[in-house]
């Protein structure tokens, strides 16, 4: 094992000092993970790349030196929440829809627009992102060595019953890989340029929002739409209009329409936004359902396959399985009607029925025994 690390170290320091990455790390083997849809929709797939495992052991290497440059030059706009230290899904939700809120406690109309870029990861064109990674400050070895690591790389698609032949990328970064994501946030970073909205992503996750109460305050949200539409022309990306949704926010709003280039948008109810549902009421109960019917589906899962119900196997199930879709982003989403708080209780009370030795207690009891739900929490 030593002798193996001490030759993978002068591969490294070797591809490093040289710029050269090896052809076999610049091959993918693609996999399609299916979304949501239908499933004979080959849109409804997303390709994940995978790739040699020495070379993602460098690329993390590299990573974390391009990183701590980026975040010691303050490079990467702070509307960018995704693939960032100390920022997530839930601080990209509380912080906009703190300022949306706040908006529309003081009377004001706002709307908001989801955009949906198509197949960002994709597209990224190899020529303006070394541009961009010039401006950015990275000095000419990590360039160098990006470049070649993005130049020349092949990919095949594997199936369960069959893999294509090898064909060249020509664009884009893989997703899959280690490296990507901070290269597609270095692309994208400018995208807020100009705008008098207020704008925040996740990766390539996009909303824009603005006050929307004179016809002045629409045509500023139009007009970053259209320097939005212009930036994805320059930089040869395109926006999904057909994705691209509008949510209209307060009692007095005019529901008025927006467009990009001749396409216009359509106005939605209630959008997923990050795996949350925010409807235009900012009414959190249609998640709250969302969440509890996820973690019934779960218990059942549970309740058919696993024979045991002993404290032993049920707690660190419900904290493996059941919790986490409960607890997604419930800081931003906390409930406020009686309603939707005993939706939830009411998980939690199935699973602690299930419990052996518990299922005769009431509830309140089940909850105060030693080792139970509570206490693991």
């Amino acid at each position: 094992q030593k002798l193996f690390q001490n030759h993978l170290a002068i591969i490294f320091e070797s591809s490093w000092r040289t710029g050269e990455v090896p052809a076999d790390w610049r091959r993918a083997n693609v996999v399609p993970i299916f979304k949501k849809g239908k499933k004979d929709n080959p849109n409804n797939y997303r390709p994940v790349s995978l790739t040699s495992i020495p070379g993602k052991i460098l690329e993390k290497i590299i990573k974390e030196v391009v990183c701590e440059q980026l975040e010691t030059n303050a490079v990467i706009a702070n509307s960018q929440h995704g693939f960032t230290k100390n920022k997530s899904c839930q601080t990209n939700l509380i912080s906009f829809f703190d300022r949306v809120t706040s908006w529309v406690d003081t009377g004001n109309a706002v709307d908001v627009a989801y955009l949906d870029f198509s197949k960002a990861f994709d597209k990224i064109p190899h020529d303006l992102l070394a541009n961009k990674l010039v401006k950015c400050g990275l000095d000419k070895t990590k360039i160098r060595w990006i470049c070649n690591w993005l130049s020349e790389r092949t990919q095949r698609v594997l199936t369960n019953v069959s893999s294509l032949s090898w064909k060249e990328v020509t664009s884009g970064v893989s997703q899959g890989s280690v490296l990507g994501p901070v290269l597609f946030n270095i692309f994208i970073n400018n995208l807020d340029e100009g705008l008098e909205g207020t704008i925040i992503k996740f990766a390539d996750d996009t909303k824009l929002g603005g006050i929307d109460n004179t016809p002045e305050d629409r045509s500023r949200i139009q007009n970053d739409l259209d320097r939005l539409e212009r930036w994805a022309e320059t930089n040869k990306m395109k926006f999904n209009r057909d994705k691209c949704k509008i949510l209209h926010f307060g009692r007095k709003n005019g529901m008025q329409r927006y467009r990009m280039g001749d396409a216009w948008f359509d106005s939605s109810v209630c959008e997923k936004d990050l795996g949350v549902l925010v409807d235009n009421k900012l009414n959190m109960s249609q998640q709250c359902d969302m969440a509890a019917k996820k973690a019934n589906g779960i218990l059942a899962c549970i309740n058919r396959g696993i024979a045991s119900r002993s404290r032993e196997v049920m707690l660190p199930l419900n904290s493996a399985l059941v919790r986490p879709p409960l607890e997604y982003c419930v800081q931003f989403w906390a409930l406020q009607l009686k309603g939707d708080v005993d939706k939830l209780e009411s998980v939690q009370r199935r699973v602690t029925k299930m419990i052996k030795g518990l299922e005769k207690k009431p509830y309140e009891e089940r909850l105060n025994m030693p080792s139970s739900l509570s206490r693991s929490s």
